[in-house]
């Protein structure tokens, strides 16, 4: 073999070594940005939490308006919303991105009014997804948790009518009215009461998250067969509720004045389905 011959072939050699190391590389970037386990199989989750937002919390932070965004409708919104349903590890970790399933709108079609109304984006900014890329906020909550349901909900459409029915099923709203708890703009609670309410109706803790003072989000917990359990207290889950989104022992469950679209929120909402099939249509 030639020296120029030999030359090519250690250059082809080198070339193939720095695609491999380069394509390691990027698998581990994107696990790490998306909590997926590098080399190994991520095992069947332990149990759910259905986590729910407080609008009046999040709501006043919206800067400017747009159709997705829950909080830009003309009536505010007055009633905890979904943010998803997760499947945790009872260690406080959580799998991922579990499955390259798309998440693919026309599979939820008949439950789009229901989710529009219960489970909007509170935000204006695309929710990053695990393998579509930029999307709607269900597209991140599908594939992201999801993905990672099965045995219990195997697909696309059983996630997300498992996430309403649990809603439903255990409205937390009528949980803290019959607990005592009266939504007043203003109004301090005890900690305690909250939980006692909930537990009480429930029958089992819930975990809570606060944002300087004011409830976040409220997190119901079921083990795989769909029923209630104790959700894992900041302790039991190594602190993976930072001490920042910590509540104190008196809290408030804000309400908001909205900024609203000149449109009226039946308009909005049509918008939001032009939105989504253009997006559906164009990606």
């Amino acid at each position: 073999m030639g020296t120029t011959t030999k030359a090519a072939a250690a250059a082809r050699c080198l070339l193939a070594i720095w695609a491999l190391v380069a394509a390691d590389l990027w698998g581990a970037a994107f696990a790490r940005a998306h909590g997926v386990a590098v080399g190994r199989e991520q095992r069947e989750f332990d149990y759910f939490a259905l986590s729910l937002q407080w609008p009046g919390t999040i709501c006043p932070s919206t800067r400017h308006c747009c159709a997705v965004n829950g909080c830009c409708r003309s009536e505010p919104l007055q009633t905890f919303t979904i943010h998803g349903l997760w499947p945790d590890y009872d260690d406080g970790t959580w799998p991922s991105c579990c499955r390259h399933t798309n998440f693919e709108m026309d599979k939820i079609l008949p439950l789009k009014p229901t989710l529009d109304k219960y489970w909007p984006s509170l935000y204006c900014s695309s929710s990053s997804t695990c393998f579509s890329g930029k999307g709607p906020f269900w597209a991140h909550e599908w594939e992201k948790h999801g993905t990672c349901s099965s045995p219990v909900a195997k697909d696309e459409l059983e996630y997300f009518s498992t996430a309403l029915d649990l809603y439903f099923k255990y409205n937390v709203m009528e949980m803290l009215a019959n607990g005592g708890i009266h939504i007043s703009n203003g109004k301090k609670y005890a900690l305690t009461d909250v939980i006692d309410a909930v537990k009480c109706a429930f029958g089992a803790l819930p975990q809570i998250v606060c944002k300087k003072g004011s409830v976040q989000e409220l997190r119901l917990c079921f083990n795989k067969d769909l029923k209630p359990r104790d959700c894992l207290t900041t302790t039991d889950s190594n602190e993976n509720v930072s001490k920042k989104n910590s509540c104190p022992r008196y809290i408030t469950l804000p309400t908001y004045d909205p900024l609203v679209l000149a449109n009226s929120t039946r308009e909005i909402i049509t918008q939001v389905e032009s939105e989504v099939y253009g997006y559906l249509y164009t990606a």
